[in-house]
C-alpha cells in the first residue's frame, strides 16, 4: 500500500499551459442583439448530447443578456492558444444558475476556456481567474472568487497531490450547486459544450455549430 520507490517533481514550464488570450474585457463578451429571437443550447440531464431551441432574445440595454427566470444563462468560449481573441457567444438552458459563473479551461476537444454565468463582469471574473492559475476551473459570485482548481499543466492536469485535488474538486463543484448549478457534474456538462463533434448544437470559439448539418449556424434567427 506503499511507493517503495522515489518519484523525482520538477517544475511546469509555462509552455506546458497555453494561457493566450489576448486582450478580454467586459466590451469583448458583449454582444447587441441582432435579432428577435435566438437559438439556445438545451442540456439534456445525464448526457453530452444537447437540444437546441428557438427563444424570444433576452435583451438588458440593447445587449444580450441572460434570463434566470427562464433557465438561461450567457455562454462563452475564449481561444487561449493562440492568441486571436476569438470569443464565441451564445446561451444555454439547464445549469439552473441563480447567480455567479463558472468557467473552465477543460473544453474538449480545443480545451479553450468555456464559461456560463448571468452577467458579464461574472463572466469575465471566471474566465480572468482561469487566466491567472495558467489553467484550471472557478466558480464565482458577484466580485468573489468561491473556489478553485488549479490544473496547472496543459490547463487540464493539476500539479497538486491526489489528495489536495481531489479536495479542490469537490470545493468547486460544491460551489457551483451553492450559486444554482443542478447539473450533476456542472464542470462536465460546460466542457463538453464547446465539443462540435457531439449533436446537437454546441458553441466553438469561432461560433456556434449546427453539428447535425456540421457547419456554423448564426447565434440570431433572421
Amino acid at each position: 500500500g506503499e511507493l517503495t520507490v522515489p518519484v523525482s517533481s520538477s517544475l511546469i514550464p509555462e509552455w506546458a499551459s497555453p494561457m493566450n488570450i489576448g486582450p478580454l474585457e467586459a466590451e469583448t463578451l458583449e454582444v447587441r442583439a441582432a435579432g428577435e429571437k435566438v437559438r439556445v443550447i438545451e442540456l439534456i440531464e445525464g448526457q453530452i448530447l444537447t437540444g437546441r431551441l428557438v427563444t424570444e432574445t433576452p435583451t438588458a440595454g440593447g445587449l444580450l443578456a441572460a434570463d434566470p427566470q427562464r433557465d438561461l444563462a450567457r455562454l462563452v468560449v475564449v481561444e487561449r492558444h493562440r492568441g486571436t481573441g476569438n470569443v464565441g457567444q451564445g446561451l444555454v438552458k439547464g445549469f439552473g444558475l441563480r447567480r455567479g459563473a463558472i468557467a473552465s479551461s477543460v473544453a474538449h476537444d480545443s480545451h479553450n476556456i468555456v464559461a456560463a454565468g448571468l452577467s458579464t463582469p461574472e463572466i469575465l471574473l471566471a474566465v480572468k481567474t482561469v487566466q491567472k492559475m495558467r489553467g484550471g476551473q472557478a466558480v464565482v459570485a458577484g466580485e468573489r472568487v468561491l473556489a478553485e482548481l488549479p490544473l496547472a499543466l496543459a490547463g487540464l492536469i493539476s500539479s497538486a497531490p491526489a489528495r489536495e485535488a481531489a479536495a479542490a474538486a469537490l470545493k468547486v463543484k460544491a460551489a457551483a450547486g451553492e450559486i444554482g448549478c443542478r447539473a450533476g457534474d456542472p464542470f462536465m456538462t460546460l466542457s463538453f459544450l464547446a465539443l462540435p463533434v457531439i449533436p446537437s448544437l454546441k458553441l466553438t470559439d469561432r461560433g456556434l455549430v449546427d453539428v447535425e448539418k456540421f457547419e456554423f449556424t448564426s447565434l440570431f434567427v433572421d
